[in-house]
């Protein structure tokens, strides 16, 4: 069923394009989305108290999305200055040290375990796992905070996550949506997430690695690079004989996880969650052990300096998350039901309108669904827009007369890559916080490798298709 495309849908397209353009220029965005919020309230409610309150509920709605990330964050934050100052952290690395030794083969090596991790646990148990301990092995050979956090980002919320081969979440969405097997999706994705994923990761490296030569990325990244898991004063709190226990106690205990996280079928927020538990178990751990009468204050000191890290990083990104739920399932939950019949979200609306206004063939085909998942990737899930992506693709190619499996995987790339964690900044926000570095300028790092990432695999799809 067509659904009418109203003020409400104009509006809210014209303050992305405003977010997306203050976001290119560097400006902050908080302002700009709290008047989003604030406009589009008065449209659908006519009431000038209801769309006050609505700002402060759309804050309420986008702190409990990001609490589970917020949270782990902050713990992984308080363990890492743990063992920091008790030098842990130290004899961890240095098993590391012989096979990362250069800035590219941190990059890299730091990138494919991150993909590998994530085909099986997703992005965000991976980027807790990873940050805690190749971190500063990254940072010691010369590779920026803001490299990590592009390499853990573009391989794990990218590659990874756009595939979704092992768990396989997003190819059943898809697939379900466009009406033919899981394993035609997969197979199809298959060729268009390795294109995506070279051209990507190569031009970012290149570019990377362009600034790191000419001092422009140092002398930019020479604030951040202090990262919060590397950041702090050593003090000798533990023999070096404790210290050597708990470096390897940790990795044991971490990749218990990995094995609890297989072994029960662990995803998502349950495997983070996991994750998030042993990191304060072992914080807790050292703390009592290392501060001893102290133990328990210290413990506390801990972490709240982690929490006052974790929200003070999503300060800046909250209104800017409330404004892009409002896309979705937000808006009805937060202002009622004043959505056109039969609408399926702000952001899902566009995107089905787009699809029913252009021509089809191989090419318009292709580029509508990169367009179309795009779009709905932008309330920054990567997974609410996929659906309508599958539907949209099963309908091309009815007309074009073939390419169903390639076009719902275009759209399903799409919609992740840009939804999922390399262009939102919120969605970005665990490797980007993990690493100690803005997260709008992880983003605004991605935008090029991205953007050229999804035009190289947009000709490639046209002639699989």
């Amino acid at each position: 069923m067509d659904v009418a495309i109203v003020s409400l849908h104009w509006v809210y397209l014209l303050f992305i394009v405003l977010i997306i353009g203050f976001m290119v220029f560097r400006r902050d965005t908080s302002i700009l989305c709290i008047a989003g919020i604030l406009v589009l309230g008065l449209i659908s409610t006519g009431s000038l108290s209801q769309s006050i309150s609505g700002v402060f509920n759309s804050f309420i709605f986008a702190i409990k999305e990001l609490m589970g990330t917020i949270l782990i964050i902050s713990i992984i934050v308080s363990m890492s200055k743990v063992l920091t100052q008790t030098g842990i952290n130290e004899s961890m690395i240095s098993p590391f040290a012989r096979f990362i030794r250069t800035p590219a083969l941190a990059f890299w090596i730091i990138g494919g375990l991150m993909m590998v991790i994530s085909w099986f646990f997703w992005p965000s148990p991976a980027v807790a796992l990873m940050g805690a301990v190749l971190l500063p092995v990254a940072l010691r050979v010369g590779l920026p905070a803001i490299g990590v956090a592009i390499a853990m980002n573009l391989f794990g919320h990218g590659i990874a996550l756009s595939g979704d081969f092992v768990i396989q979440g997003a190819p059943k969405l898809t697939a379900d949506a466009a009406g033919i097997p899981v394993g035609d999706v997969i197979q199809a994705s298959v060729p268009l997430v390795i294109v995506m994923g070279v051209v990507t990761t190569v031009t970012s490296f290149l570019l990377l690695r362009r600034d790191m030569k000419s001092g422009k990325l140092q002398a930019r990244s020479a604030a951040v690079t202090a990262s919060p898991l590397a950041a702090g004063s050593r003090a000798d709190f533990l023999s070096s004989g404790n210290r050597v226990l708990f470096a390897v106690l940790i990795p044991v205990l971490f990749v218990a996880d990995v094995v609890a996280m297989f072994t029960l079928k662990l995803q998502g927020g349950d495997a983070t969650a996991l994750v998030g538990g042993t990191a304060l178990l072992i914080m807790l751990l050292i703390t009592l052990t290392a501060h001893k009468q102290k133990g328990l204050e210290k413990a506390s000191e801990y972490l709240i300096e982690g929490l006052q890290f974790g929200f003070k990083i999503f300060g800046p990104v909250i209104p800017i998350a409330a404004f892009f739920y409002l896309g979705d399932s937000a808006f009805v939950d937060i202002f009622g039901k004043v959505l056109p019949a039969g609408s399926h979200g702000l952001v899902n609306d566009l995107g089905l309108a787009l699809a029913h206004t252009v021509p089809i063939n191989q090419t318009v085909g292709a580029v509508t669904l990169t367009t179309v998942g795009a779009i709905t990737g932008l309330d920054g899930s990567g997974f609410s827009g996929i659906s309508l992506a599958g539907s949209i693709a099963n309908l091309f190619s009815a007309a074009i007369g073939s390419g169903v499996a390639t076009l719902t995987a275009l759209g399903q790339i799409a919609a992740i890559w840009v939804g999922g964690g390399t262009l939102i900044p919120w969605a970005l926000i665990p490797a980007a916080a993990i690493c100690g570095v803005d997260p709008f300028e992880v983003a605004r790092r991605n935008l090029k490798p991205v953007l050229i990432g999804l035009a190289v695999t947009t000709v490639v799809a046209i002639f699989l298709i």
